[in-house]
């Protein structure tokens, strides 16, 4: 089982819109794959058509005893399940703390799913928290979206020492460009300059109106709009992390 944590520290930047497309695209083929919406925004959850709320909340989901299991849904998605956000997510910080080795919880949390799982994205709140830390503890891959702006960029530096910091060993750190607007100037600019570093995927979504629609559709943009070149990108996205992760349907 591979673990892909969705994460900056910089929201409005197409996080969600990422996890839930690359999961959608991976379950299409075939790969038996785990969403977990850590955002206690829930927005991963609304776009699957699956409540926020887990029953007993974040504090009884992180017990040693609790098997994630018994709070997993199914999408609508062939091959694809959900492990629901909760509201009491906002309180994780907290209830990590208060147990043994904190930063190695999710790992333990996850590591009973490896006979039913061969994918898990965490969709992950964008902040830097005891909670950043204990993904990064968890996953493989750290995909990192960055829009074409200075402060995007700046936060990429930050994510990058944190992760180099905290992170477990072997961690790829994977930028890719999202939400790039080639008729802005310094889109166009900063695309370029970021292309020019090897470890940004080569993939990039546009800033598109149907991508926005996520929201109204409840659906992922291949859903219901598959030839758009939003669909497109996402599907070029998912083929590089497929690829550099060794995982296929």
């Amino acid at each position: 089982m591979r673990t892909v944590a969705v994460w900056t520290i910089k929201g409005g930047v197409g996080k969600t819109a990422a996890a839930v497309n690359l999961a959608a695209l991976a379950a299409g083929e075939g790969v038996r794959t785990l969403l977990w919406d850590l955002d206690p925004q829930g927005a991963a959850s609304f776009y699957f058509r699956v409540k926020a709320r887990i029953k007993g909340g974040g504090g009884k989901l992180l017990r040693r005893s609790a098997e994630l299991g018994r709070w997993i849904r199914a999408t609508d998605f062939g091959a694809l399940d959900l492990l629901p956000a909760d509201f009491s997510y906002r309180r994780m910080d907290l209830d990590l703390d208060g147990r043994r080795r904190p930063e190695r919880r999710l790992a333990l949390k996850l590591a009973p799913l490896a006979d039913d799982y061969d994918l898990v994205f965490l969709d992950c709140p964008p902040s830097v928290s005891l909670v950043s830390e204990s993904v990064l503890v968890a996953a493989d891959a750290l995909l990192v979206p960055v829009i074409p702006t200075t402060l995007s960029l700046r936060s990429l530096g930050q994510v990058r020492a944190f992760a180099a910091r905290v992170g477990r060993r072997g961690l790829a750190v994977l930028p890719f460009l999202s939400m790039v607007d080639r008729r802005k100037a310094m889109h166009r600019e900063i695309f370029e300059r970021c292309l020019a570093d090897p470890e940004f995927l080569r993939s990039s979504i546009p800033a598109a109106s149907v991508v926005e629609k996520m929201g109204a559709r409840r659906a992922p943009v291949g859903a219901y709009a598959a030839a758009t070149a939003a669909a497109q990108a996402f599907a070029a996205l998912w083929e590089e992390v497929a690829r550099r992760l060794g995982v296929r349907g």
